[in-house]
This record gives structure tokens, sequence and C-alpha cells, in this order.
């Protein structure tokens, strides 16, 4: 029997419309659950001094708070002001997602 080939929108993740199975879907149910675990973890709501510390950093750098906790939890590591290439990248990526394809 020949595979199935996924449509080009196929992000190959379960089915959201009109699904009565699993919530996995077809793939393997334990690592569905593990990654539904790391990302509770990862962002589940931090103490007030925690996220006040990071506001801080984040201002004190010049991004914004959500942009200095998503590079915390990818790279493990909180941005210094000697990360300029990094944070300049960051500032990049900032204004490509802002700039409309429609102008």
């Amino acid at each position: 029997m020949k595979a199935r080939r996924p449509k080009r929108s196929d992000n190959g993740g379960p089915p959201l419309d009109d699904y009565d199975g699993p919530p996995w879907g077809k793939g393997d149910p334990y690592v569905f659950l593990a990654w539904r675990t790391a990302h509770a973890q990862a962002w589940k709501v931090p103490s007030r001094e925690i996220m006040l510390m990071r506001l801080d950093k984040a201002e004190r750098l010049g991004l914004t708070y959500e942009e200095y906790t998503l590079e915390l939890l990818e790279r493990g590591r909180h941005l210094q002001e000697e990360d300029a290439d990094r944070i300049a990248e960051i500032r990049r990526a900032r204004k490509r997602k802002r700039t409309s394809h429609f102008d």
C-alpha cells in the first residue's frame, strides 16, 4: 500500500475538526503527553518578582517582556548587554513581523 502524501498545508499535527479519536492522532501518545507537560511547565506563570525582574531587564535591553522570556525559554540563558548581536537580531525580526505584504 502506498503511503498517503500530506497536503501542502499539513503540519503533521492531529486533525482539528470533526475528529473522534485520541488527541494525539495516530502518533505516539507518550510523545504527545511529554510535549504537553513540557509546554505547561515552560509557560506556567512565574512569581511576581520574577516577572518584574524579566520586565526590567527586557526594558533595559529594548525588548518586550515576551521577546525576553521567549529567548530565555528557547536558549536557556538570560540576555546581557554583551549580547548586542542577538538583541539586534530579535529587533530586526520584530520589524519583519510588522511589515504588511499588502502595502
